[in-house]
């Protein structure tokens, strides 16, 4: 027998033991697999990568089909599932609540991960005003008291890109890069300053000579973009981020996640103690794999501040 048959029947075996299982426990409990799910566990990862897995690997066509519906026909979807299940939704109406919520989750990291694709792929474009605008926009909010000289300018170096005009370091990431600086300068503001000045004059470890190496500010914002991108296009960052949006995961919950990132990069940096610039690969790659254990945990939060749990929605 060839290891390639054997690997077949093991796997034939192994699905055929399980969908008894599950015909059994239907018996017993009385119940269909999607509500030993929602009335087993919480709200949040632990439910929905559950109902995620259940929806994906059934055999019947409108339960796979479920996983691509648009937000808007959630409800009308949740409604065909019932039916099918044959579940009475008078005498089951919190099952319909959450898996209602479960798939909005589901469907909305989709939708997310379409939009985050797109601002990726958009490239920045010197002629177009509103990309002009977005770029003057963080240098007024990185250096508030600094007139800019020229938009091609070596003081670009004084927030950390790398010449004298951006664009040039937008390639990998797109207007994303963009973006999610501008969004963490605008709306945690104290805390992009403070790591600014943090990346130009390097802080020194407690009871230790020397210090951590300063960085670029704006290229590890476009290097935890990327970071934060890779995460969600893996699908690493389910586990957070269905513990932290209600519902729809949206393009704020991305950049929240960019932001949190960025901050515990810069205390990674420093715990790290670098002796140059020349160890940001290895001091990167370390951090990402720390971040990858905790996503890890299905109840993980990357920003607990934001969880679901702090927005007092009860009864999903």
């Amino acid at each position: 027998m060839t290891f390639a048959l054997s690997q077949f029947l093991v796997f034939v075996y192994c699905s055929l033991l399980w969908r008894g299982l599950k015909f059994i426990l239907r018996k017993v409990t009385g119940r269909c697999e999607l509500q030993r799910i929602c009335y087993n566990n919480k709200h949040g990862a632990r439910r929905s990568l559950k109902i995620e897995s259940s929806l994906k690997f059934s055999k019947n066509e409108l339960l796979r089909s479920a996983l691509s519906v648009d937000s808007d026909r959630v409800e009308k979807t949740i409604d065909d599932i019932m039916a099918l299940k044959k579940i009475n939704p008078d005498t089951n109406p919190q099952l319909g609540v959450s898996l209602g919520a479960s798939l909005l989750q589901i469907v909305g990291y989709r939708a997310l991960l379409m939009q985050v694709e797109k601002l990726r792929r958009e490239a920045y474009d010197c002629e177009n005003q509103e990309h002009e605008e977005m770029l003057l926009k963080l240098w007024k909010e990185l250096r508030p008291d600094t007139p800019l000289s020229g938009r091609i300018s070596k003081q670009w170096c004084e927030i950390g890109f790398q010449g004298s005009d951006p664009k040039t370091d937008f390639r990998g990431m797109g207007l994303l890069g963009l973006h999610n600086l501008l969004y963490f300068a605008e709306h945690d503001k104290a805390t992009a300053l403070q790591m600014l000045s943090d990346s130009l004059q390097p802080k020194h470890k407690a009871g230790l000579q020397g210090g951590a190496s300063g960085y670029s500010f704006a290229i590890v914002g476009i290097n935890m973009t990327e970071l934060t991108y890779s995460l969600l296009l893996s699908g690493a960052l389910k586990t957070h981020l269905y513990n932290v949006a209600p519902e729809l995961p949206g393009l704020t919950h991305f950049q929240q996640t960019f932001c949190h990132l960025m901050q515990e990069f810069q205390r990674f940096w420093v715990e790290e103690d670098p002796s140059d610039i020349m160890e940001f690969n290895r001091v990167r790659a370390k951090f990402q794999r720390r971040i990858v254990r905790q996503l890890q945990d299905p109840d993980a939060a990357l920003c607990p501040h934001f969880s679901a749990s702090d927005l007092r929605l009860v009864n999903l």
